[in-house]
């Protein structure tokens, strides 16, 4: 997120916040990076009577809650609504058909959350508003046909898979953690976070040495994302050994 963008944020931030002093008011869906950048702005006003929910535990796109101090934040007050598609498991479909296809419906893509997809079942959020759209509106993804139904039941899909990734580097710096895990030498991996292409924990980190943690979120632009799973022990040349998952 540019300066620019930055500030254009942290105003739509405000905004909820000072309409939150008299009502509940909302904003996203929020990514990852919004949310973080929405996380530091509510802790630097010390707002605290607000809530970021998606529909579900754990959603990555969610939006930003703040209730006047005389209500508790509550899930159930949120404008969002939980969708079941159904289609046939011969049928593949992937998170980008989905996307794809209400995107160029004309839907805006902050409009819509989580899309979480299985064989032949999707499950997806979106704001209240839209529901009666993707309700009587949309009967296919691509050239797929498909039942669109309001509420879901659990389990859900699964939201991600991962691709287990290990080695050893020589410390917890953010540029020997990079060039593991792209497989490249410190120089090009510090270029790459001085270049602003690395955030740590969905923020854009430009130091080479910040010292990295175990579950910490590593985003590198073009090359994935990963999570720490576990630091050390040390080898007994005093390198330190390390496991991480990549998002697939």
């Amino acid at each position: 997120m540019g300066a620019q963008e930055q500030k254009l944020f942290e105003a739509k931030v405000a905004d909820c916040v000072r309409l939150g002093e008299k009502r509940p008011a909302f904003l996203g869906f929020l990514d990852l990076s919004e949310r973080a950048a929405a996380e530091d702005y509510l802790r630097h006003c010390r707002a605290e009577n607000y809530r970021f929910f998606g529909g579900w535990a754990d959603a990555e796109r969610v939006l930003l809650g703040v209730f006047p101090d005389y209500l508790e934040p509550d899930e159930s007050l949120f404008p969002l609504v939980g969708l079941t598609v159904q289609y046939r498991k011969q049928d593949t479909l992937s998170h980008r058909d989905f996307l794809g296809s209400f995107l160029a419906q004309g839907v805006v893509r902050a409009s819509v959350g989580d899309i979480l997809v299985e064989a032949g079942r999707a499950v997806l959020f979106v704001k209240t508003e839209l529901a009666p759209h993707f309700l009587s509106q949309i009967e296919k993804i691509g050239r797929v046909g498909v039942r669109i139904t309001e509420g879901f039941s659990e389990p859900l899909p699964i939201a991600h898979s991962f691709q287990p990734i290990g080695g050893v580097i020589a410390s917890e710096r953010l540029d020997c953690l990079v060039a593991l895990l792209i497989s490249s030498g410190r120089e090009t991996a510090a270029q790459m976070i001085t270049g602003g292409l690395v955030s740590v924990n969905h923020r854009e980190t430009l130091s080479v040495s910040a010292r990295i943690a175990q579950g910490d979120t590593i985003s590198i632009r073009r090359c994935g994302r990963f999570i720490v799973d576990s630091l050390g022990p040390k080898t007994k040349k005093g390198r330190l050994s390390i496991k991480c998952r990549k998002y697939i």
